[in-house]
């Protein structure tokens, strides 16, 4: 199946921030909205931080709030990032005065302990943490969404009311711990979910994974 999403779609790409910290505060802005939503709070934070975390600390609650207004849910979102912060400040990520140093912090932490450290920040739950050990952190750690779910109950590999962790631990334990395979086996999944797995009308037909599909979902 990655070999037919792959050969039909090419390379991903993901994910699309400059450095790891933008990647993390990506994870959180995404969160119930569109990643167009999240580019224009991103360039928001960024010209007025440089989105050095320090600098993002330093600002008014009602400043960050308005920053991060295109990826809607601003309060909320702006709390959850508040305690990303706080978390790395307690591993003595903060103070670099630059972006690209601030998640080193967490290098020597292992993967399985740094997934529940994660798992522990309020508003941080399993994809969000999964993307942020994944995609910013290089971490094997794979990423579910309800595409994922959606594409896999449409195949019967899993039942439609399989849990997150469920799901995961399906992908991990069929593929190697992969760094790249698991960033572009994820992005693919999206990428199926959005243009042909749809939740209404899917375009069964032209999908890459047709030859797998025993039905077309009505």
């Amino acid at each position: 199946m990655y070999a037919a999403m792959f050969c039909q779609l090419g390379p991903s790409g993901w994910w699309p921030a400059k450095t790891p910290f933008a990647v993390a505060l990506g994870a959180i802005l995404t969160q119930n909205t569109a990643w167009t939503n999240v580019e224009k709070a991103l360039a928001l934070l960024e010209e007025a931080t440089d989105l050095v975390p320090d600098r993002i600390a330093a600002l008014s609650l009602p400043y960050l709030e308005a920053c991060i207004r295109p990826a809607g849910f601003f309060r909320q979102k702006s709390r959850k990032i508040l305690a990303f912060l706080e978390l790395l400040r307690q591993y003595g990520g903060m103070g670099h005065g630059r972006d690209d140093m601030a998640m080193t912090c967490f290098s020597a932490v292992k993967t399985e302990d740094m997934r529940r450290i994660l798992l522990a920040v309020s508003g941080v739950g399993p994809e969000t943490a999964d993307c942020i050990l994944l995609y910013a952190l290089n971490r094997p750690s794979f990423v579910v969404d309800a595409y994922t779910r959606r594409i896999c109950a449409r195949h019967g590999l899993v039942a439609e009311t399989v849990s997150y962790e469920e799901l995961r631990e399906f992908f991990m334990d069929a593929l190697e711990p992969n760094v790249p395979i698991y960033n572009e086996y994820h992005a693919l999944i999206v990428r199926i979910g959005k243009d042909f797995c749809r939740k209404t009308k899917p375009r069964c037909g032209s999908c890459p994974l047709a030859s797998f599909l025993d039905y077309a979902p009505e």
